[in-house]
């Protein structure tokens, strides 16, 4: 028995020090962990931090960048606010916010479970991030450790005991930064549309809601895209939780932003604000928030003012029809403008430009239009036309600068097996055109025969290289668009379309567009130097230069926009137009060994210009600026590489001249890629030299009055072609109209005299064609119908045409 007490008595001996080691290694961890911690008395006491400067390239102050809590914030208690934006905070950061005690138990074991299975997920309540925003240094901000993560649980329990829910949120919603260097809602409503925060409505509460999680990836002053699908996400929170219906976000998330800016001392503001995201991204939030940074940049100021000061000119000449003498009512209706000028030398940014005025909400000019996706238009036909040549320099096509394609109507069925055919800007056909002036005079029908030629993702893939991302954004994106992305059906940021220019100027290299070159510390330390934007070769030095050469060509592109057009500068440029169909866009980019310059115009909201083209609305900025750049600089020829030969050519099919050929000229080609063959659209028969035509040029050759030879036996054989209807093409009856006047022209070209062609329908006999032209009507019937056609010659020889497959619905 007394064994058993000793023994009793000693195990609660050991207890009561187990016990009294865990009390005092608990405290002692308390006290670990609670050292040096901040008291949450004073919240507003954890606001301070220097200012950060950035300059542009010869050291003057573009802006002076205000710390945390200071110049662009204003704080607002919760009624100064709007609900949506309240309720949207809630939704998105901590929906348990009015019922935990700081912390989420729940979200912390949910998060620790994702990042135990690899993934990254926050578990922070609004306290947290608080606690974590005014009460850390930037150093501990940035730290994810498990110490610093206890540390904030401890600080925001004390945060909750100390403050009600009400004066939380309300310091939540005043010190978190939503990007634009905003930190509060109020100064973030101001910042991005020039109202104050209790003015926002459903759409703007979500759109500001979702931007502390991420402000650069999700600022829409330059990601709008990006920007709207975080709203998105923002409204479908606020479904979850109750705070509006299905239907009221689906409305929000339909309607049109307008951002707006209050005004504020800043030189070149979109690039700065440009340059604000690139230091988030590199340096990280907390950085760059602790300020005392000196940040100098690639930008000339002198040049950025000059490009915004043409712009502002040549919109107003625009508004006031300046350009022609014919105006239509209510003016051309264009409001907006962008630029970016680089050296493809470097990739460094020189000029930046985002619209005519960073302040006016009129025309949502706070929106970089250098950074926003807009459709090219035919601005990306280069990109074409080298991936098509770099093929033939690779001996996998035939493209040249000589080769002769027919500009004549053409329907190309689709992915989806529907007919396209698209159309000259002018609406004119011009028969045979080689590629030097198909590209130089931006005709629409020779760019879409090329790019059906060497395929649309041959095109896609030449655009990733020269530095174009928003082809690559998704499996589909490319493929949905189809051959309309050889005419800018696909859309494109000004910044790296520029760019993608600059490799055509520089022999090659890809381009990085570069804006900063170094970031100091307050003592001088280099923080961040970067690289010359200057890549790896990307493309054959020869394709380059013959788009350079065929872009550079006054002659080529007298066709469309005639002598002595704005498009020529006082010395050698390459340049390229674009316009969008419907005039919601246009373009002029274009280089000189030493500067690339791209220029946008059209408006911010996507409204349609009136009959404002590439020619009219960019090409005199481009000009303008261009000038004013290269002015009492040296005059630099581009550099021919080697590897390239001259050979004459016939002027109209491009292949070696016969005797007979009236006109030639002498043609760049890549070594090997010249042609071997004669030309033999040029034929001498009876004395008479006539121009043969294939027999889908027949009826333009018919319409321009170029005689076609009866008979000419010494010739190739002879082809036969349905040119209508197109291919794929989809008919519908109208109930509403009687069936005996629906009815289509079933027509055939061929290329000499025929003295009987058979139409035959779904293998069937249709009709006998004794004489040109070789149209008949047929009368609709439903279902999936095939047309072919056999021609025979006066010599008894048959000639059979390709099939041609439409459908009839009812």
């Amino acid at each position: 028995m007394k064994a058993n007490r000793l023994l009793t008595n000693h195990a609660a001996r050991v207890l009561a020090m187990l016990c009294a080691l865990l009390l005092l290694g608990g405290a002692g961890l308390y006290l670990w962990l609670c050292a040096g911690l901040p008291a949450p008395d004073d919240l507003s006491a954890y606001t301070g931090a220097p200012s950060s400067k950035i300059y542009d390239r010869h050291g003057q102050l573009l802006y002076e960048m205000p710390p945390p809590y200071t110049g662009s914030h204003t704080p607002v208690t919760l009624d100064a606010i709007a609900p949506y934006l309240i309720q949207a905070t809630i939704a998105t950061e901590d929906a348990t916010f009015y019922s935990n005690p700081g912390l989420d138990l729940h979200g912390i074991l949910r998060a620790v479970w994702i990042n135990v299975q690899g993934g990254e997920a926050g578990g922070s309540t609004i306290t947290q991030q608080l606690v974590r925003t005014v009460m850390f240094s930037a150093d501990e901000r940035v730290e994810r450790t498990l110490y610093r993560k206890l540390r904030e649980l401890i600080l925001a329990l004390r945060i909750t005991r100390r403050y009600t829910k009400d004066e939380i949120l309300t310091l939540y919603l005043n010190e978190t930064y939503y990007g634009n260097m905003a930190y509060g809602v109020e100064a973030a409503a101001q910042s991005y549309f020039g109202k104050s925060a209790r003015d926002l409505d459903l759409a703007e509460c979500a759109l500001l809601a979702g931007l502390p999680q991420a402000p650069a990836l999700y600022n829409p002053l330059e990601a709008l895209d990006a920007a709207k699908v975080r709203q998105a996400v923002v409204l479908d929170l606020m479904v979850k939780q109750g705070y509006v219906t299905a239907q009221d976000a689906e409305l929000a998330k339909a309607e049109p932003l307008d951002f707006a800016a209050a005004p504020f001392p800043i030189r070149a503001p979109h690039f700065v604000m440009y340059v604000r995201g690139q230091l988030e991204r590199k340096l990280g939030l907390a950085r760059v928030q602790a300020g005392g940074l000196n940040v100098y940049t690639t930008l000339d100021l002198d040049l950025t003012d000059a490009a915004r000061d043409a712009i502002r000119h040549h919109l107003e000449l625009l508004a006031v029809c300046h350009y022609d003498p014919v105006c239509p009512p209510g003016g051309r209706n264009v409001r907006n403008a962008a630029l970016v000028a680089l050296d493809p030398r470097t990739g460094e940014v020189v000029a930046m430009v985002g619209s005519p005025d960073y302040f006016s909400a009129r025309i949502a000019g706070a929106v970089n239009g250098a950074t926003a996706l807009r459709q090219p238009g035919s601005s990306i036909k280069p990109l074409t036309y080298a991936a098509a040549f770099e093929q033939a320099a690779l001996g996998q096509g035939d493209f040249t600068p000589a080769t002769m394609l027919l500009d004549v109507r053409t329907a190309f069925v689709t992915r989806e097996g529907t007919p396209y055919v698209p159309l000259n800007y002018d609406l004119v056909f011009r028969g045979p055109v080689r590629l030097r002036e198909a590209l130089a005079s931006s005709y629409n029908l020779i760019a879409v025969k090329v790019l059906d030629a060497i395929g649309v993702e041959t095109l896609t893939e030449m655009a990733r290289r020269l530095g174009i991302t928003t082809f690559d954004d998704g499996a589909g994106r490319a493929g949905r668009i189809g051959l309309a992305i050889g005419l800018g059906g696909g859309e494109v940021r000004l910044l790296e379309l520029t760019a993608a220019y600059a490799a055509f100027a520089n022999g090659g290299y890809a381009v990085q567009p570069r804006v900063i070159r170094s970031v100091e510390d307050a003592d001088g330390v280099v923080l961040w130097e970067t690289p010359a934007g200057l890549g790896d070769r990307v493309l054959d030095a020869r394709v380059a230069y013959l788009i350079t050469d065929i872009l550079s060509d006054d002659l080529a592109r007298v066709p469309t926009f005639g002598e002595g057009s704005v498009l020529n500068l006082s010395r050698s440029a390459a340049v390229k137009t674009g316009t969008t169909t419907d005039f919601r866009d246009n373009w002029t980019v274009g280089y000189t060994p030493e500067l690339v310059i791209g220029v946008w115009v059209g408006n911010a909201d996507n409204e349609t210009m009136k009959e404002v083209t590439g020619i009219t609305g960019a090409a005199p900025i481009w000009h303008d600026v261009m000038e004013a750049a290269l002015k009492g600089q040296p005059v630099h020829n581009f550099a021919r590489p080697d590897g390239l030969v001259d050979v004459e050519v016939c002027a109209l099919s491009g292949e070696l001249p016969g005797p007979d050929c009236p006109h030639r000229v002498v043609e760049t080609f890549i070594a090997g890629t010249e042609p071997d063959t004669v030309c033999t659209m040029h034929q001498r028969i009876d004395g008479v030299v006539y121009t043969v035509l294939p027999p889908e040029a027949q009826d333009w050759a018919r319409e321009h009055n170029l005689p076609q030879p009866a008979t000419h036996d010494s010739q190739p054989t002879p082809h036969l072609a349905i040119t209508s209807p197109d291919a794929g093409a989809v008919y519908r009856i109208d109930p509403a109209q009687p069936r005996e006047v629906q009815k289509i022209a079933i027509s055939v070209a061929e290329d000499m005299y025929f003295e009987k062609i058979k139409l035959s329908i779904d293998g069937l006999p249709l009709a006998s064609l004794t004489a040109p032209p070789y149209t008949l009507l047929w009368r609709l019937e439903p279902g999936v119908h095939t047309f072919s056609a056999v021609g025979r010659t006066v010599d008894g020889m048959e000639i059979a045409s390709g099939d041609v497959t439409i459908e009839v619905r009812e």
